[in-house]
């Protein structure tokens, strides 16, 4: 059951379990994971502003300040474009309530932790009176580094995976860990697990399994990517909150082609669409924008100078 395996890497890792119990509290590997990607992420923001003669401090107090917010507003996206699996008919506003701020029973947006914090930084910076754009420079690799950090934490919950897929990274998790098959036919209303999958099971040594694009490894790869680019390019920046940009830019491309082969998307109330891919596709025409204007208004001021 607590296996997973990349079949076609030859990969079977056995006993890939979600947490651990220390008395009766359960640690889950989701929320250590998120720590983790939190500290590791500092320590490159803080690198980065030794780097830029900044005081690391300030991003210290800023990242103190932050947490909950980012929690918060990854939580409040989640539940905005999930209100049908929080408000239900006969159910008291109690039990509404409860549901809706259970986070330990899963549903957080990265969108709505990065809008938080983005609004966070502003609020921030004004009362600690620096430049805006400057700090969103500096957070920038740290940000992306918290979410390939953050990423593996679906890993362990078996989450944010894509369709059916038999491609060389395709991703096999045993059918008992959803129910098992029988229960799974019933079940593919739900849309995350499809019916491709069910009719593609696999057997690996007498057990079932379904595959999937592992898309949550294909973000984090992604985002590793746009890092290393980011990484090359920041002593070359043309005007601050450049990096910040190409983050945006660099991240919703890849969220567009990603968030296209995810079966559990948040989707639109209104239309069959789902809410990352156009935002997703916002933030690349917003960034695309943002990067030719103040390249155009640099090369002139440049020309003049």
């Amino acid at each position: 059951m607590y296996e997973i395996r990349f079949p076609n890497l030859n990969i079977v890792l056995s006993n890939v379990k979600d947490g651990f119990m220390i008395g009766n509290f359960e640690i889950r590997f989701y929320g250590i994971i998120i720590a983790l990607g939190f500290i590791l992420g500092y320590l490159m923001i803080s690198a980065e502003a030794k780097r830029t003669k900044q005081d690391p401090e300030l991003y210290l107090d800023y990242m103190l300040w932050l947490v909950i917010p980012a929690i918060l507003g990854a939580r409040i996206y989640y539940v905005l474009f999930s209100l049908k699996d929080y408000v239900k008919e006969g159910q008291s506003l109690g039990q509404t309530i409860k549901g809706m701020i259970n986070i330990r029973g899963g549903g957080l947006a990265i969108y709505g932790g990065v809008i938080a914090g983005i609004i966070t930084l502003i609020i921030f910076s004004k009362k600690r009176n620096v430049k805006t754009s400057l700090m969103l420079d500096t957070c920038c690799m740290g940000l992306l580094v918290g979410q390939i950090c953050g990423r593996w934490g679906n890993f362990f919950n078996r989450e944010a995976f894509g369709a059916y897929t038999n491609s060389l990274l395709a991703m096999a998790i045993p059918a008992d860990w959803f129910g098992g098959k029988n229960y799974l036919v019933n079940k593919v209303n739900s849309g995350i697990i499809t019916q491709e999958m069910i009719d593609n099971v696999a057997v690996f040594d007498g057990k079932e399994f379904l595959q999937m694009h592992p898309t949550f490894l294909y973000e984090s790869l992604w985002n590793l990517m746009v890092l290393i680019v980011i990484f090359l390019y920041r002593r070359h920046k043309k005007f601050d909150g450049e990096m910040f940009a190409m983050y945006i830019w660099g991240y919703g491309l890849g969220r567009v082609w990603i968030e296209g082969l995810r079966t559990d998307s948040l989707m639109l109330p209104f239309a069959d669409f789902k809410v990352s891919q156009l935002v997703a596709a916002i933030c690349v025409v917003g960034a695309s924008i943002y990067i030719i204007k103040n390249r155009l208004k640099y090369q002139g001021d440049d020309q003049q100078g």
